[in-house]
């Protein structure tokens, strides 16, 4: 009972943990590229990359069968690649809560890029410092907050993927069933201690969470 209570946890941990690590340098090189500078067409590509957040769960589920399909350039060359189809697998898994968890990184780190003088750089730049110098030393530790708050949330929306994880890596026990999923099967079948018990760990994994960012802001 133990283990297999566990073990969805466990799974959406790792899911989750490998999420926001993708979803933290990605959020954060799109925010560096997209923050300052002007471009044609450059709000239609931060609406798109926004667009996961309003989306609901399943029209992304769909979208990334879709693309990752298959019957899709991309799932048949995945598929040549590793010998086997990427969908309802433990990656699966990983790329649909990467793909809902990158607006909340992406937002956060924007936001905490725009909210720096752009004449403290300026100065940086003025002493001799090149641009990814300014980044690391000047516009990193400027905006540590806002990204830290932004893994956090990002780290929490992963780790309550639900929708667009069940259509796209399925719901196979020990493999792709993260805790979201287990609720949702143990309300089906009726099993309501154990869906209390999940729920309960999950709200207060959230709970700390969401504390932190508090702290963070305070």
């Amino acid at each position: 009972m133990y283990s297999d209570f566990w073990t969805p946890i466990k799974l959406s941990l790792e899911i989750a943990s490998i999420s926001v690590i993708i979803v933290f340098i990605s959020g954060i090189l799109a925010a560096r590229v997209l923050s300052r500078k002007r471009f044609f067409g450059k709000t239609a590509i931060e609406t798109a990359l926004t667009l996961p957040l309003v989306l609901p769960p399943t029209v992304v589920g769909f979208l990334l069968i879709i693309i990752f399909g298959i019957n899709s350039p991309v799932g048949r060359m995945i598929e040549n690649i590793f010998g086997s189809p990427i969908m309802f697998t433990w990656w699966a898994a990983v790329i649909a809560s990467s793909v809902v968890a990158f607006p909340l990184m992406y937002q956060s780190a924007k936001s905490g890029f725009l909210s720096i003088d752009p004449g403290t750089e300026e100065a940086a730049r003025v002493d001799g410092a090149g641009e990814w110098k300014v980044f690391l030393y000047v516009t990193l530790p400027l905006s540590a907050k806002t990204l830290v708050t932004g893994l956090i949330l990002s780290f929490a929306r992963a780790l309550g993927e639900f929708g667009a994880t069940l259509m796209f890596a399925g719901n196979l026990p020990g493999k792709t069933q993260t805790a979201p999923t287990a609720i949702y099967v143990a309300i089906e079948s009726g099993n309501m201690e154990a869906a209390w018990l999940w729920v309960i760990a999950m709200a207060g994994i959230s709970f700390i969470m969401l504390f932190s960012t508090s702290l963070i802001k305070s």
